[in-house]
Order: C-alpha cells, then structure tokens, then sequence
C-alpha cells in the first residue's frame, strides 16, 4: 500500500476540509457527518474559532485541532473526495 502523507489542510466554510498530500492529490473531506456521529468533535461547531485551527501532524500523519480532537491521514485519504 502506498503511503499517503499530508502535506497541507486548508479549513472552508460548513466545515469542509481540503487536503493536500504529499504526492500532489488534493481531496476535499466533509466533517459535518463526523461531528454529528461522534461526540468530541461537535467542539468544532460550538467554537468555530477551533474549526479553523487546524493543523497538519509532524510528520503527515494526520491532522489536529487540539490535544482531543484529530483525524488520521488515512480517514481523509479513504473518505475525501478527489478534486
């Protein structure tokens, strides 16, 4: 399987993501079901501040909006949709 780092997350209005990695793909993820399935992350959308915060992991593994709140890069590579 190839590895797919990121390299750059941008954060868009009504909580879209796109993520560029490492090998020039650039996906766009949809965080509302997320934020609606599992708990934690409904912080983004009581503190939209937070939403657009988000960072790139060292290393390209993932992405991080606080010390509870994170995405592995495989779930935005697997679920995003190619743009």
């Amino acid at each position: 399987m190839m590895e797919n780092k990121i390299k750059k997350v941008y954060p868009h209005e009504n909580y879209i993501l796109i993520c560029e990695f490492e090998n020039g793909t650039k996906k766009k993820y949809d965080l509302k079901p997320i934020i609606k399935e599992y708990p934690i992350f409904k912080k983004l959308k009581e503190d939209k501040n937070l939403f657009y915060k988000v960072i790139v992991d060292k290393g390209g593994y993932g992405i991080s909006w606080d010390e509870e709140i994170d995405l592995a890069t495989e779930e935005l590579w697997d679920n995003g949709e190619n743009i």
